[in-house]
Parts: structure tokens; sequence; C-alpha cells
């Protein structure tokens, strides 16, 4: 539970969450100036809706994306939790990134780390797809369909109805979200056993699959030359130090909109402008939350490893990593196509 403990509205003020002690300044600093939302109406925000995004940060390293000024001012992403100046209380993991350098990163433990980050001006929390446990074993699998130019959101939902056809014959359950934009994400919770690689293998084995499926709606194509009028499935957010906004954070866009956990049912009948800062916290203390059930139901990804060994066979590899990553074994030349001069022969 919250409430203010001292202070005034526009002055600072100290604000008990979950048995912490934040400090909350600056509160009529404006973040949204479409609306008018304040930092307070921000550091609210993630207090009413608590529940849920506990559940999508709990014990998972988390990259902030913070706005000191406002959304329509300059931005950074923070990946390292300051040595000094922070509470002690605060709870951290270090992970490691593509280049082999770590980071200890803001882990939250409980709501008051979701709080400090929000007297921080952070707007949009990015968790890792894994728990401080094993870092480097990733506990989610996460399907992103990404509209195209030329697509919408429209074309993103009847993507994801394609893709909840697939996880019911496999026998997976997958809890689909809005992107806050016009995307759509699908999460599935695995056991932790695979490491990245290996589950960015999985999920490039289900995009394929998806893309055989429907070929005139979806693609795995990298290079956006080659996409066209498609949603692009990209595979490459389950690759390391890739991340996606989570359920119930904010989105830094004129509208202050909230990726939103939806029931397969509703996601044909909603618009992302239907979830913002101010629609979504009455939605979850009425409906309660889609996604409440995610870590009940952990499915083993053994067959789409399966499919992946398949695809090797026929002769679909590996596809290219994002330019961050250092070049992968098997991994095809990182050229654009329209680029990209012949191999000689040898």
């Amino acid at each position: 539970m919250a409430g203010e403990s001292k202070g005034s509205r526009s002055a600072a003020s100290v604000v008990e969450v979950a048995g912490h002690q934040v400090r909350l300044s600056s509160p009529d600093r404006v973040c949204f100036p479409g609306p008018g939302y304040t930092k307070r109406d921000v550091f609210d925000y993630y207090l009413a809706v608590g529940d849920g995004i506990m559940r999508a940060l709990r014990d998972r390293p988390t990259t902030l994306q913070r706005f000191p000024d406002g959304v329509d001012g300059e931005m950074f992403f923070q990946k390292r939790v300051p040595a000094r100046g922070v509470p002690p209380w605060l709870g951290t993991a270090r992970i490691a990134f593509p280049s082999g350098r770590t980071a200890d990163e803001l882990c939250p433990a409980d709501l008051a780390h979701v709080a400090w980050a929000a007297q921080m001006s952070t707007v949009v929390f990015h968790p890792w797809p894994v728990r401080s446990a094993d870092v480097d074993r990733p506990d989610e699998l996460r399907i992103d369909l990404d509209p195209q130019p030329g697509t919408d959101f429209t074309d993103a939902v009847e993507a994801a109805g394609e893709v909840r056809a697939m996880l019911d014959e496999l026998g997976a359950t997958g809890y689909p979200k809005t992107s806050g934009g016009r995307g759509v994400h699908v999460y599935l919770r695995i056991p932790p056993r695979w490491t990245f690689t290996e589950v960015r293998r999985a999920a490039i084995a289900f995009a394929r699959e998806l893309q055989r499926r429907r070929p005139d709606l979806v693609t795995t194509a990298w290079w956006k030359e080659e996409r066209g009028r498609k949603v692009f499935v990209d595979y490459n957010q389950t690759a390391r130090d890739r991340t996606i906004a989570c359920a119930y954070s904010l989105r830094a866009n004129a509208r202050a909109t909230v990726s939103t956990p939806v029931t397969w049912d509703e996601l044909t009948q909603v618009e992302p402008d239907d979830f913002d800062l101010r629609t979504v916290p009455p939605r979850l203390a009425s409906l309660g939350d889609p996604h409440a059930g995610i870590d009940d139901t952990p499915w083993d990804i053994s067959p789409l490893l399966g499919w992946a060994d398949r695809d090797e066979r026929d002769g679909s590899g590996d596809l290219p990593y994002p330019p961050d990553h250092p070049k992968m074994p098997g991994e095809p030349r990182r050229v654009q196509p329209s680029r990209a001069r012949p191999v000689a022969d040898s």
C-alpha cells in the first residue's frame, strides 16, 4: 500500500510504498504535454497498476527509459543503477551484454522499485526475459508482431489470430497484449532451461512456420526493403539485450498509451488508444489482469527446436542478428541485400 506521509502536491513529498520510503520531487513537472499529465500522474499511475506491472517486472533485470524533461524532451536508456545516491534497499541484477561487458540493472523485488524509477522520470520499463536467479536462461518467449508501412493494428491482430491457432496446436498458452502502438505482443512462459541462442532459434522456427501459413500477411525478412506491406515477426526480440516494453508500461507518445494485456477475445474488439494512463487503472481494478495466470503454464519449447532442426536440414539456417551483436556462428552475411556484393567463388 502507498500513502503520502508529508509534503504537498506541488512540493517534494515522501510516499510509503511496499514498506519503503520513496521521495517524489517536482511532482507538477509536465511529462505528457498533450493531455497535461505530470510526473505525479505517472507516479500515481504505476502505484495504481502495481499488481499487474509487478507480475511483469518482478525479479527481472530492467532497463529504464527516462525522460527528465517530459516525453517531448531528450530521452536516454539507463542500464546501470548508479553506485551512489540510491536507496540501500534497491535491488539489482548483473547482466552481460553481447560485447561481454556487464551492468548492474534495476531488478524490482517490490513496487517501491517501480516507484523509485518513476521518481527518476522513467516512463517506459524494458525488462529482460530472464529472472535474477539465472540471467542467462530466458523464462519468457516473446512474439513481437510489428506492422510495416501500409499495414496497421488490424493486420497485427489478424496475425495474432494465426499465432493463437498455432499455439493451440502445440498445446501452448500464449498471453497477448497491445504494444501501446500499432503492434501486438504475445508472451509464453517457458522453463529457464535454454540459452538466449536456443530460445531465439525457437522463435525463428515459429516465425517461419507462421510465414509459411500466411505468406500474404507476415514476413520474417530482417531487411526492411524485403518486408513489403506485411507484419514483421521480430524474432530478434529474443536476442540477448533486446527488450520490449512490459505489460502495463506507459509508452512515450503524445497520448500516454499503455502496453495492455487483453484476452484473446478482446483483442479483436479493441484499439490501442483505448488504453492509456487514465483508463487502464480502473480497468485493472474492475476486470483483473488477463495475464494473471501466465506463471502457471510454462511450456517446453522442444517442438520448436525440432522445427528449427527441420528447417536447417531443408536449407533454412540462421537469420541476421541486430547490428550491435558480434558475428555469430552460422549467421548469414549481415549486409543489406541491395548493397551486397556477390561472394567470389573460391
